[in-house]
């Protein structure tokens, strides 16, 4: 089977400013990444579109899709889906659950990344990051399902939250992007609903790039944060 990984996104912009170079970086590598928006972000993260007149809610839903559409070819994105489950609030129930735990055992992803397990300022973050661990957990359970082959223990890393300090949220995975930067840069600049983040976004690339040169010995300009919930298994430390 291809190397694979998942990204469970609640919104439809989500997994380009938080994990848009990871995905790059590995699909260049040649793995197949699969992201899941749960949402388009069509209440709470696109007032650009309803300040226009005579906007509606599936209009908002149209936009953002392509949006993300032209972020995901961008970075390279090997399967994107949209699920639709409403936003502010997000709706997630027992078979949605059972849907992820499928995609899960569909894809065997070598590694997941979702958001962090706290966001006073957006509640979809937080429930995301339970779904995708619970869902994780689900397709590990040899009881679910038993006529077929349950995963093993993917790596999860929380991305980067907006405001990592309120959120709890700590890095101790700092992401070398550079080969890939152009690509993140080029795929932000889609997201045209919400242009005020372009630069923010430009900035804590910056920051991360700058925080992961000073924890190693190579020259690193642009970088992503991430938080592992488990810990790391290797076969040596150097």
């Amino acid at each position: 089977m291809p190397r694979t990984a998942l990204v469970v996104s609640a919104h439809s912009a989500d997994f380009v400013w938080r994990a848009g170079g990871a995905i790059a970086l590995h699909a260049e590598k040649g793995f197949e990444v699969t992201v899941v928006c749960l949402s388009f972000g069509e209440r709470g993260e696109s007032a650009k579109l309803w300040r226009q007149s005579g906007m509606t809610l599936e209009r908002v839903k149209r936009e953002r899709r392509a949006e993300a559409e032209r972020a995901a070819a961008v970075l390279g994105v090997h399967d994107l889906q949209f699920w639709d489950l409403g936003d502010y609030p997000l709706t997630l129930g027992r078979a949605e659950l059972f849907r992820l735990a499928a995609l899960y055992r569909a894809i065997r992803p070598a590694f997941v990344l979702t958001h962090s397990k706290r966001d006073p300022y957006n509640f979809d973050h937080p429930m995301t990051t339970e779904f995708a661990q619970h869902a994780r957990v689900i397709a590990q359970a040899h009881g679910h399902e038993p006529e077929l082959p349950v995963i093993g223990a993917p790596p999860v890393f929380l991305f980067e939250p907006h405001q990592p300090e309120q959120c709890g949220w700590k890095p101790d995975l700092l992401l070398d992007i550079g080969p890939v930067w152009p690509k993140k840069k080029a795929a932000i600049e889609c997201m045209a609903g919400q242009e005020h983040l372009w630069a923010y976004y430009t900035r804590v690339a910056e920051q991360r790039g700058a925080q992961a040169a000073r924890n190693s010995e190579r020259k690193i300009t642009w970088g992503e944060g991430y938080q592992s919930v488990f810990p790391h298994v290797v076969e040596s430390l150097a």
